[in-house]
């Protein structure tokens, strides 16, 4: 059955309200047709009749954080160091800005009948950057070292991608040698195998590839210490820039890489420079940066400003990610976090948190509309953000806030909860826990995102009112911070953190399966398990209904034992110095096509 498939009409119907500037799609062989420039990008980007790419500039960027160092696609874990592999790295398959699944490295692919294999045609003479060509044993090598037995307990946390193929269960647990989710049956020819139908196979076949060549004698628990994921020059990708040097937590250089099989790109260089979030509209308007995008993009406070800058355009579009307050339902154990083990037998309840009813009052507790704000110079966000129930992103087509617990700012209600539950408030105004013991919760929050370093005494201020006594941590930079957090043998209680969602499918493994290394929270519901696999168990999950009916299960489910309140989905706010063109953003990157971004000051 040749693609277009029947999930890619029913899982991809999603009402997107953004600043589309682009559409393009698949014809039935996944091959891409020419994409048409819409109205909106007319008028965003005016360009003369006579206007022509020209070669050569360089393009800053600003960041407001360091990447913490660990630059290969199958061991990064945060933004930052997306930031650099977005540009070195590439997929069979991308985006496009309807959400559907185009041809990239792969060509065009072909699925059987039931869906449970899939084949990829690689595109031919694609190099990477050391000169050596890519091929379909590249792809396998990938895959199989995500599958690799020490993959988790090396650092790897990318095992959605790995966990549908065939075979993957008795090759990571080390019972056979023989890896069969990934078959290159020549150079040019790759076959996904699934151990059941896959209602999404182009998802799992989207990720980055890495060098075979490179990495063909490493072991992958020493994958995370070779140079080739860690050092400029020695990173090894197919994309349009290769990354070239660094200093260290200041600046960041990618130059373009002249053989790039969609031709060579028309920048000599993109440079990431480091800056503290407060300085960043001052860097954008006297041309010191010329774009902010991911993480963060501009601060809402800031969007009048930037707004009013002559020089600069903005980008605005609705997010797939949210920022959170997290519960630690469950600790691992230190002998765990040694062994670079997540075994949930093995986990230590959070007393403190154990009683769901608990975060419910904590819920109840905290005002999201005020962290918002109801328009310009109001809250964290001037009103640019929209309050989300449920950790299935908005614009997905299983986002159902009607099946979930709307936990509006009541702390009267909160308060109730808490006195039934024998949370007894003291002469000083904080709360005793029922056996009469003083209760402190512990919260930890990252530095590096304005917006996070705000909502930490807001969010202390409002459980305190409500008398739950809040130990605000020292808040810690971001990769210590996810370090802490992924190992969380400790006393953590509440945290902060923003989650991206995927743009593929609502299906919320990746983040709250008990096993998934981005469950922080360690929740540990057996019934939610169940929900998130009866979801995706075909032939029922074929069924839009059918998919529709369990998501909205699980979603009542989520906002009722709470691992984690949601606060807010904010709007991405996205700058760019109008010297660039050919900007043209999909709906969780501008890093689209970057061989084709020119700038209009280049040297002729």
């Amino acid at each position: 059955m040749k693609q277009q498939y029947k999930y890619g009409i029913m899982f991809f119907l999603i009402l997107f309200l953004t600043c589309v500037v682009l559409v393009a799609c698949n014809n039935d062989k996944g091959e891409e047709e020419k994409p048409n420039e819409s109205t909106e990008q007319k008028k965003d980007n005016p360009k003369k009749k006579d206007d022509k790419p020209k070669a050569g500039g360089t393009v800053v960027g600003g960041m407001h954080a360091a990447p913490s160092g660990m630059f290969n696609p199958i061991f990064y874990e945060e933004t930052y160091e997306a930031n650099i592999i977005d540009f070195v790295y590439e997929g069979l398959v991308v985006q496009d800005e309807n959400l559907e699944f185009m041809p990239h490295l792969a060509k065009e692919w072909e699925a059987n009948d039931d869906q449970t294999e899939i084949t990829f045609k690689l595109v031919e003479g694609v190099k990477w950057h050391d000169g050596e060509f890519f091929t379909a044993h590249d792809v396998v090598f990938t895959y199989k070292s995500m599958a690799d037995p020490d993959y988790i307990s090396s650092g790897g946390i990318r095992i959605d991608y790995v966990e549908p193929l065939k075979g993957y269960e008795a090759y990571n647990s080390g019972n056979t040698k023989e890896f069969k989710g990934v078959v290159a049956e020549d150079d040019h020819t790759v076959t996904f195998h699934f151990e059941k139908p896959n209602v999404n196979p182009l998802y799992t076949a989207s990720f980055p590839i890495i060098p075979k060549h490179i990495f063909k004698d490493v072991e992958v628990s020493e994958m995370p210490k070779h140079p080739g994921s860690l050092e400029p020059e020695e990173l090894i990708g197919t994309g349009p820039f290769q990354f070239t040097n660094m200093v260290e937590r200041e600046e960041y250089v990618l130059e373009k890489f002249t053989d790039y099989w969609q031709d060579e790109p028309y920048l000599d260089k993109i440079i990431w420079k480091i800056s503290d979030q407060a300085d960043m509209t001052e860097l954008l308007q006297t041309g010191k940066i010329d774009f902010i995008s991911e993480p963060n993009g501009i601060a809402p406070v800031d969007y009048e400003t930037v707004k009013s800058f002559p020089n600069i355009k903005i980008i605005e579009q609705p997010d797939f990610s949210y920022q959170l307050l997290g519960f630690k339902h469950n600790h691992r154990t230190t002998e765990d976090v040694g062994n670079g083990l997540l075994e949930p037998d093995n986990w230590k309840p959070n007393d403190k948190l154990a009683n769901p009813k608990v975060r419910q009052a904590i819920a109840y507790a905290i005002n999201r509309q005020e962290l918002i704000g109801e328009g310009p110079n109001e809250g964290l966000l001037n009103g640019r953000g929209e309050i989300i129930h449920s950790p299935i992103a908005m614009q997905m087509w299983a986002y159902d806030d009607k099946a979930t617990v709307d936990y509006d700012f009541n702390p009267k209600k909160a308060k109730e909860m808490l006195d039934e539950l024998g949370y007894k408030e003291e002469s000083d105004g904080f709360r005793t826990d029922p056996d009469g013991n003083e209760w402190v919760l512990n919260m930890d929050y990252p530095t590096g995102n304005e917006l996070r370093e705000q909502i930490a005494p807001l969010v202390k201020e409002m459980l305190e009112n409500v008398g739950i006594k809040i130990n605000l941590r020292k808040p810690k930079e971001m990769s210590v911070y996810v370090e802490d957090l992924t190992n969380d043998d400790s006393d953590w209680d509440l945290y902060l953190l923003g989650l991206n969602l995927r743009t593929t499918d609502p299906d919320p493994s990746g983040f709250w399966s008990t096993r998934a290394p981005y469950n922080f929270s360690r929740w540990n519901n057996p019934e939610s398990d169940k929900l998130i696999k009866k979801a995706l168990k075909t032939p029922e999950a074929f069924e839009l209904d059918f998919r529709k009916e369990v998501y909205e299960e699980w979603q009542k489910l989520f906002s009722k034992d709470l691992p984690a309140l949601l606060l807010f989905a904010e709007n991405k706010l996205w700058a760019y110095n109008e010297r660039i063109q050919n900007i043209t953003p999909l709906p969780r990157t501008m890093f689209r096509d970057s061989h084709l971004w020119w700038v209009t000051d280049a040297e002729e």
